[in-house]
């Protein structure tokens, strides 16, 4: 972290090394310090809720992996049910497949549509996903509540670092 030059863009991922990060003070300095000059603060899935401990997200329209997206709010975040959400310099996107419209939203503010256009039509991206299951919205309530069981203990888990994370939000507010 020391030797790292002034970011234009800080991206910070979500998957289960994230909870670790939410209470590592060099990181979440880090991210704060590179976020001054930063043009855009993003993240993909739960690595909102880094930028969210790291009090990056206060104020602002986020979004994270639906399990989790609500615990934005205890970081000072509004949780916003969409896959790529920018509020200001700020841009999150959801879920896991959800980086490839993050990632392509970002393409376009930073080098325009034509480019990220280009790009989506490189990588083949035309999503016809072979079930209607990919969000809540879509699943069968049984296939969402079985979801939400398999992965309890883990969200429990989240929500115990992002409520440590909080207090510590508040602790370093006062």
């Amino acid at each position: 972290f020391s030797d790292c030059p002034p970011l234009d863009v800080i991206c910070v991922p979500g998957g289960p090394g994230q909870i670790a990060l939410m209470s590592d003070s060099e990181t979440l300095c880090f991210l704060r310090r590179q976020a001054e000059q930063a043009q855009f603060i993003t993240s993909v899935c739960t690595g909102s809720l880094v930028l969210g401990a790291a009090g990056l997200l206060r104020g602002y329209r986020a979004t994270s992996h639906w399990s989790s997206r609500d615990q934005l709010a205890l970081l000072g975040a509004e949780p916003v049910d969409a896959r790529v959400v920018r509020d200001r310099n700020r841009l999150t996107g959801a879920g896991v497949t959800s980086g490839i419209d993050f990632a392509l939203t970002l393409v376009a503010e930073l080098r325009g549509h034509d480019v990220a256009q280009s790009i989506q039509l490189q990588i083949e991206y035309d999503p016809e996903p072979p079930f209607n299951a990919g969000s809540p919205h879509s699943a069968l309530p049984e296939q969402v509540e079985a979801a939400r069981a398999q992965m309890a203990d883990f969200i429990a888990v989240r929500r115990r670092a992002t409520e440590l994370a909080a207090r510590n939000l508040a602790q370093n507010k006062a």
